[in-house]
């Protein structure tokens, strides 16, 4: 597919997936004509960059997983390495989250014991 159709499917501008392509995150194939085509494993690809990228990594970090994912097979371990302390790091943002979240609703609760309070 052309890079207009893989914009309408990811949900990502044109410029963004020319940006992505700049910054080596992305490698389309190119045609007789030199022109972008993507196919449907470049689908999944940006959808775990756009995932990662949603759950907080660094782009500095997503660069280093494409470029180890470039690498090949040999780099499972450190992808693999990568991902785990990503997803303990967003456990613990979660947990901190849930934390002010459990504040914010006991800060609610007082606004509304005390303006029932008043009526």
């Amino acid at each position: 597919m052309r890079i207009g159709e893989f914009s309408k499917r990811t949900g990502l501008s044109v410029d963004t997936l020319r940006y992505y392509e700049k910054e080596k995150l992305l490698t389309p194939q190119r045609d007789f004509n030199d022109r972008r085509v993507y196919c449907e494993a470049d689908i999944r690809w940006i959808e775990f960059i756009i995932r990662l990228k949603d759950t907080g990594m660094p782009l500095k970090e997503i660069r280093r997983y494409a470029r180890l994912r470039a690498k090949g097979d040999n780099t499972m371990n450190e992808r693999l390495e990568m991902l785990i302390a990503h997803k303990a790091n967003l456990e613990a943002q979660i947990e901190k989250l849930n934390a002010h979240k459990e504040r914010l609703g006991d800060k609610i609760e007082f606004y509304r014991k005390e303006i029932s309070k008043k009526t």
